[in-house]
């Protein structure tokens, strides 16, 4: 079977706001207690300028290997019984529904940072296991052409690059196998893609994103789940994101 035409059988803020600091000189070493609303713990330093922004801190001298702790993220899960699927997701993302995909949860502040499933349609897919797809090397080159084919614009002056960073199978607690395919894409435009001379026409990166797939094959058909998010948040949270791809599960459906 066509690994694209399966795939494709299921498609798919932060406001600045004002704030102000006492210019009072802080010790050299200070720690922050912020008291959250959400039971996520924000990874440092980004989320802790976030933390900032959204509640009032309290700062008081400490060690410097103590300085900024990081707690561990609390997850949730999300079972769904009639496509027959599961996973862990981290508790404060948000669903929002509507979007082109089977479930499509994001970060309440990172919104480039989501999480999606996607599930071939019965009618067109007899899958017998994800090795029908191929060695995993062949389904992460189906996996990429997909999501190039997604991201097509017809704006002049972009351009897009691609690689595959990895591809690996495993047996997970269910004795399933699953692929797994972590790809990044950037993407380049032209702040002026109608100037007449080369030199007018500067070319920058408007986004890199790294996006991990995990495959699974039940109930005749292909799930995929997939995570976006940019490289620079995915150096923070590499553990945590990974946790979401080892929890996700496909599961027999009742007859």
């Amino acid at each position: 079977m066509n690994v694209s035409m399966a795939m494709a059988d299921h498609h798919l803020l932060f406001r600045p706001i004002s704030t102000f600091m006492p210019t009072t000189t802080l010790p050299p070493f200070f720690s922050v207690s912020c008291n959250f609303s959400s039971t996520k713990a924000f990874a440092v330093p980004r989320r802790s300028v976030m933390a900032l922004i959204l509640s009032g801190c309290v700062f008081s001298q400490t060690r410097p290997n103590t300085a900024f702790a990081q707690q561990s993220v609390e997850f949730r899960e999300f079972i769904d019984t009639f496509d027959g699927y599961s996973f862990n997701y981290p508790k404060n993302w948000i669903q929002v529904r509507g979007a082109n995909a089977d479930i499509f949860f994001r970060d309440p502040f990172i919104l480039d940072e989501n999480l999606s499933v996607e599930v071939s349609s019965p009618s067109s897919s007899k899958y017998k296991s994800v090795e029908d797809l191929g060695p995993p090397q062949e389904a992460g080159k189906a996996v990429l052409r997909q999501y190039l084919t997604e991201f097509m614009s017809t704006r002049l002056g972009v351009k897009r690059e691609s690689s595959i960073l990895s591809t690996s199978s495993r047996v997970a607690d269910d004795g399933k196998m699953y692929y797994q395919i972590e790809v990044n894409i950037k993407s380049f435009a032209s702040n002026n893609e109608l100037a007449v001379m080369p030199e007018d026409r500067v070319v920058r990166m408007e986004w890199n994103r790294r996006y991990l797939s995990v495959l699974g094959v039940e109930n005749n058909q292909l799930y995929e789940l997939r995570l976006q998010v940019p490289e620079n948040v995915f150096v923070e949270e590499e553990n945590d994101l990974r946790k979401v791809m080892d929890s996700f599960r496909v599961n027999k459906l009742s007859a």
